[in-house]
């Protein structure tokens, strides 16, 4: 009996020894891979920062004259009459002045702040400068940009090119010693990585923050005209704009630019565009000047399955064509309306602001095969991209949804036009309304045409997003409708 406690005494003894020793030794791994993430993430800062800057705006902002009172007779001044000058004269005596003619009008100046980075650098005879990558809305008004490193040292900087429609813009220093960052591929980014975000939030310069890479290719957001984002958890707050967004290896992925939030600050949701993208619009703005874009000429939109059973297809991938545009290389590659898009230049095409970037960053005059589905049979045509311009489509969404009213929009084709008795490219029609939405209890049904959204006038779906978008601050919007031959304002409210 005494023997038996002895042994359990010692298996317990052992079970300790064997047992404990681990537990420690894990807690003191653990303890060491945080720290060698925390190392990591310092390396990448050391790295980095020294090419960051901090960007200040000014720009002019003109306003109306303060009388500090309401003139009686409205906004005209009824003793500058005409009729009245030629019966006393210019200086009648006793006739007073207009009170605003000798207050000059007020000039204010706004200030903003955002980041950039420094990636490309020209040296020698005439080309001593230093490039900067930032977002177009930071310069886009700007009267003075000012520039500031981490070392202290300031610069005025110019614009070298700006393309709003992908909201990059590259302005340049006289300076060509500054440290470049390394670009890196944001198509190699895989979803879970760690990225790391350093920039000015709130004007707290040189500011680094990290999370993972949570979401690629988002699309249809409807900040850009061209969207490929990068979602991130890394926080992102107003001054980050222009910022990079970068990987543990110390490059550079993307440009950190807008963020989703109710609030005005970081909600755990933040967007950056791929450096793929970037670099390929900041090189054609030092080159040129401007963005050369791809075009097509079609209407596209998502292959939902309803769409894909209707076109008896039986998969839902691809694109589907809504509208060919006369006269463009689609029409003169002999793409139809009802094609499906399903691959680009030997690619699967998944969504359709992928394949409008794709196409948008094509090279007009190359030669570029597209496959498609035709009545269940697959075909390869090969089409030359056309150039870009104002007046044309390059491959424009047809329709889209406005969760906040409850109804999807599509944009009015030929034969829609027709249909609703009204212009092409004068307003959306509305597809679909969902039941119990603010739009179907203000009674708003399918086959609607919405005119304007807050006065102002609608072409397509992609503007009509925009503007309720536009409209969400105040949760508030004003929709002009057409039902039949009939108008009506209607106001909504969530």
């Amino acid at each position: 009996m005494k023997t038996n406690s002895i042994l359990r005494l010692l298996l317990l003894l052992f079970l300790f020894i064997f047992i404990a020793l681990p537990v420690h030794a894990i807690e003191d791994s653990g303890v060491k891979n945080l720290r060698q993430t925390g190392k990591a993430f310092a390396s990448v800062a050391r790295e980095v920062s020294p090419s960051v800057v901090f960007i200040q705006v000014e720009a002019k902002a003109s306003g109306s004259a303060i009388t500090g009172f309401q003139l009686p007779f409205g906004n005209e001044w009824p003793f500058e009459d005409d009729l009245f000058k030629r019966f006393f004269g210019d200086k009648f005596p006793g006739i007073p002045r207009d009170p605003r003619s000798d207050k000059p009008r007020n000039e204010n100046r706004t200030i903003g702040q955002a980041s950039g980075f420094v990636f490309s650098a020209k040296d020698g005879f005439l080309s001593d400068k230093t490039y900067i990558l930032t977002n177009n809305h930071v310069v886009e008004n700007a009267d003075k940009i000012r520039v500031q490193f981490q070392d202290g040292s300031e610069y005025d900087a110019e614009i070298t090119g700006r393309d709003p429609q992908s909201d990059v813009a590259v302005i340049e220093i006289k300076n060509s010693n500054k440290p470049t960052v390394k670009l890196g591929e944001s198509s190699e980014l895989e979803v879970g990585e760690w990225v790391v975000a350093i920039g000015n939030p709130f004007g707290l310069s040189h500011t680094l923050t990290v999370g993972v890479v949570s979401a690629k290719g988002r699309t249809s957001i409807g900040i850009n005209d061209y969207e490929d984002f990068i979602q991130t958890d890394a926080a992102i707050n107003p001054g980050n704009s222009g910022g990079p967004l970068v990987n543990l290896d110390g490059e550079v992925v993307g440009i950190n630019t807008a963020i989703f939030s109710r609030s005005g600050g970081y909600m755990g949701v933040g967007f950056a565009i791929p450096i793929d993208l970037a670099k390929e619009i900041a090189n054609q703005l030092i080159d040129t000047g401007e963005v050369m874009r791809g075009y097509l000429g079609i209407v596209i939109q998502p292959l939902t399955s309803d769409l894909a059973k209707s076109f008896d297809i039986k998969k839902s991938k691809g694109i589907l064509i809504s509208q060919v545009t006369d006269d463009s290389p689609a029409e003169k590659a002999g793409l139809r309306q009802g094609d499906v898009v399903i691959a680009y230049r030997g690619k699967p095409v998944t969504d359709v602001g992928t394949f409008r970037n794709k196409v948008a960053l094509t090279r007009p005059g190359n030669q570029e095969e597209l496959t498609i589905l035709r009545d269940g049979k697959q075909k390869t045509l090969t089409v030359t991209i056309g150039k870009l311009t104002k007046d044309k489509i390059i491959a424009q969404s047809s329709a889209q949804s406005a969760e906040n009213l409850g109804l999807t929009v599509q944009t009015l084709t030929p034969e829609l036009s027709e249909q609703f008795d009204t212009k092409e490219g004068k307003g959306v029609v509305i597809t679909e309304v969902k039941p119990g939405s603010i739009a179907a209890m203000a009674g708003i049904n399918s086959g609607t045409v919405i005119m304007q959204v807050d006065r102002k006038p609608v072409k397509n779906a992609t503007e009509f997003k925009r503007a309720v978008e536009k409209s969400s601050g105040d949760r508030s919007v004003l929709l002009l409708l057409k039902r039949g031959n009939m108008h009506q304002y209607v106001v909504l409210n969530w």
